[in-house]
């Protein structure tokens, strides 16, 4: 880390060279990460509107609900993010982001398959594992490819993916689970993340490490800390310390939110599927999009 912040401080004029991509490479570029951000969140949410149809048919209790989208997939997302962050500074990013969104994807569609609890909670923890390697490589190739003074600009837009993807994914979702079963919800919402891995495969090229901040890839290579490095780094940082808590506080109550509304809704209101889906996508997927991407 040393050796690239003296090679960021000894760019000329502090400037970020150019980086070899051309404006409109970079934009597609980083249209593509945000469609593969947008399935991660779709594939995420997709099961908050169709809590209540899984619940009758598997005849399962709002317990096992809660550990199904709680607990099977968060200990996956969070534990191996930090691993497949680790791999990704030390090889092919691009590769990794198509991987990740083609094995989340898939288990997505393996939701739609299930018969039981169980197996419902294992593609559920595949789902996890893929989407754990999705963003880290993500926004590492965006950082490589943006300089500093347009980076905030491009991870809000990246960003938006989130709001895209629970706007998609409750609207799509509540509506076909309305016409034609929660199990189509679940084809119809993992099957277009297999064309977005290919697009990323074939269609995007690996950057090159530290270019945007005027470090060489073998700089960058020689610097890639290790675990324990990065822990003490961020943790002797005060400011760290309070946006990490402060971010796991607001997914905390966030995150419960968004997943028992519809459940709430079509109990307490007898709302349809597709109400909510229209309701709650407009909500949290324009609004929210819109702080997204000022806020960025």
């Amino acid at each position: 880390m040393t050796d690239r912040a003296g090679a960021v401080s000894g760019a000329a004029g502090g400037a970020a060279p150019s980086l070899g991509f051309t404006p409109a490479y970079r934009n597609y570029a980083l249209f593509v990460l945000m469609l593969g951000y947008s399935a991660n969140y779709v594939d995420r949410q997709i099961l908050a509107v169709l809590l209540e149809p899984i619940k009758l048919e598997l005849g399962v209790s709002d317990t096992m609900l809660g550990f199904l989208s709680g607990i099977t997939f968060a200990i996956f997302y969070a534990t191996l993010g930090v691993p497949i962050a680790m791999l990704a500074d030390r090889t092919n990013r691009r590769n990794i982001v198509a991987a990740a969104i083609t094995i989340f994807s898939t288990m997505t569609v393996a939701c739609g398959f299930v018969t039981s609890f169980a197996q419902l909670a294992l593609a559920r923890i595949g789902v996890g594992i893929g989407e754990a390697g999705s963003s880290p490589p993500s926004h590492s190739m965006i950082s490589d490819m943006f300089p500093p003074e347009k980076r905030a600009g491009a991870m809000g837009i990246y960003s938006l993916g989130i709001n895209i993807g629970i706007l998609i994914g409750f609207l799509v979702g509540g509506w076909v689970s309305q016409w034609y079963g929660w199990r189509a919800a679940f084809f119809v919402v993992g099957g277009p993340g297999i064309v977005i891995a290919l697009l990323v495969r074939f269609t995007l090229k690996e950057p090159s490490r530290g270019h945007a901040d005027g470090a060489s890839a073998q700089q960058v290579a020689a610097a890639a800390p290790g675990f324990m490095e990065v822990w003490k780094l961020l943790w002797a940082q005060k400011s760290f310390r309070h946006i990490a808590f402060g971010c796991a506080t607001a997914a905390f109550s966030g995150y419960a939110g968004v997943t028992w509304i519809p459940a709430f809704l079509i109990r307490s209101f007898q709302m349809t599927p597709g109400e909510i889906g229209t309701w709650l996508a407009l909500i949290i997927g324009f609004v929210g999009g819109a702080g997204t991407y000022v806020t960025g």
